[in-house]
């Protein structure tokens, strides 16, 4: 995002707006419009940015860390800070259709209506899934949230004190003219190192996607212009605003500096991605119960939505030279891979059993849990020590109701508490 998209007027509405909603729920008022806190407004002025700045998410999955970037004066984002994420659904890989529980992963836009004071989940804002891309390869679903709470039914969990704090920035920064927050949500982080390790995962080409527009916001720390045609991702065109998703893609223009920029860090990164291929770093699948979290909520699993998901997950070696008859023997280890953790939860049969099919043309040599590679943010949890406040009352509420359902992890946007859906996205 450039500067001169920022204006002053549209801030003023959006901070008219807020305060009008959270009049009208008077209970939340303090939620909705509680201050940033000033140690992070500290930060904020070590890194020469303010409280109005633009601001810019991105979200990996399976280090289970959201992070906060902000706008400085020179146009160009600063990481601000790293939130350990509470709770996140799923498996690694796109959401395709409502109710598989899948977190998304594509590029989103955040505007002011789709934040929501008024969420049974403490605080939420909708990320704006389905995009174009999504709609056109018919993925189905919506209502995808940041929010409180520690429950994720496809959702981006935190805890209702990390919510109110992210929502606080973001607030701030469209009340300060931003037009559109752009969230970034990638599997994991786009290193060589993650990408030789996921090399023949059917997801492969649509990371390498991601990965691209990853490149872009790295290379130039500006939020890259995204569009769609070919039914893919296009980042950085000029005039690429109206493209279709459908339809082919037309001769594109990009800036020669930073296509140069870019094509240079791809082809550093795939030949690390070789390099590493050729050192014996296996390729992988890994299967997951249903999701995971931050290791730095690990002494607090009983309070997060579906605790007894919270394992570490199966990480399943493939051979990328398949023997002549070696399929079969392959596909029968896989399918009891798939049978155990079925067992334990029925959520990952289907992604247990997607993997035991395409093992047929692999050959599985290794069964161990996999590896935390997250960084250290105990403190940062140690130091929230009521997450999940409002989820213990949905408990309660649903316990007195003779129903105890998983809460529903998705809000819609511009309701009030009590007419939330409680269906799966």
């Amino acid at each position: 995002m450039k500067t001169r998209g920022i204006a002053p007027a549209l801030g003023l509405a959006v901070l008219a707006a807020f305060a009008l909603s959270a009049c009208e729920q008077s209970g939340l008022a303090h939620r909705s419009l509680a201050p940033i806190p000033s140690e992070t407004v500290a930060l904020m002025e070590q890194a020469g940015t303010t409280k109005e700045a633009p601001m810019l998410i991105r979200a990996y999955k399976k280090e289970a860390e959201l992070e906060i970037w902000k706008m400085r004066s020179d146009g160009r984002y600063v990481h601000l800070k790293t939130f350990p994420m509470c709770r996140w659904s799923g498996q690694l890989g796109p959401k395709r259709r409502q109710g598989d529980r899948q977190v998304p992963e594509g590029f989103y836009a955040i505007g002011p209506a789709q934040m929501n004071p008024n969420s049974s989940y403490y605080l939420s804002f909708n990320v704006g899934y389905p995009n174009a891309l999504d709609r056109a390869l018919g993925h189905t679903g919506g209502d995808i949230m940041v929010h409180g709470a520690c429950s994720s039914a496809g959702c981006f969990s935190m805890t209702d004190k990390q919510i109110a704090e992210i929502y606080a920035i973001a607030r701030s920064s469209l009340a300060g003219g931003q037009r559109a927050i752009q969230m970034q949500s990638f599997p994991f982080k786009m290193t060589a190192e993650n990408l030789a390790k996921h090399r023949l995962d059917p997801n492969f080409d649509f990371w390498k996607q991601l990965k691209e527009g990853s490149d872009h916001f790295e290379v130039t720390l500006q939020e890259p212009q995204v569009a769609f045609c070919n039914r893919r991702y296009v980042f950085n065109a000029a005039g690429a605003a109206n493209l279709d998703p459908d339809a082919a893609c037309p001769p594109l223009k990009q800036d020669p500096e930073i296509a140069q920029a870019v094509a240079q860090k791809s082809a550093q990164d795939d030949a690390k991605i070789a390099q590493l291929a050729q050192s014996g770093v296996k390729p992988v699948r890994i299967v997951y119960q249903d999701g995971g979290q931050h290791p730095a909520f690990a002494s607090r699993v009983p309070e997060v939505s579906r605790p007894e998901t919270i394992v570490p997950p199966t990480e399943i070696a493939l051979d990328e030279k398949p023997n002549r008859g070696a399929g079969s023997a392959a596909a029968k280890v896989a399918a009891k891979v798939a049978a155990k953790l079925a067992a334990k939860s029925p959520v990952v049969t289907l992604a247990a059993a997607k993997a035991a099919a395409e093992s047929r043309q692999t050959r599985v040599v290794a069964l161990a849990p996999m590896r935390s590679d997250h960084r250290d943010l105990s403190a940062l949890a140690a130091s929230d020590t009521s997450p999940t406040n409002s989820v213990k009352k949905l408990a309660r509420s649903n316990k007195e109701a003779g129903d105890i359902p998983t809460p529903p992890a998705s809000i819609g946007v511009r309701k009030s508490a009590a007419a939330h859906s409680t269906k799966s996205f």
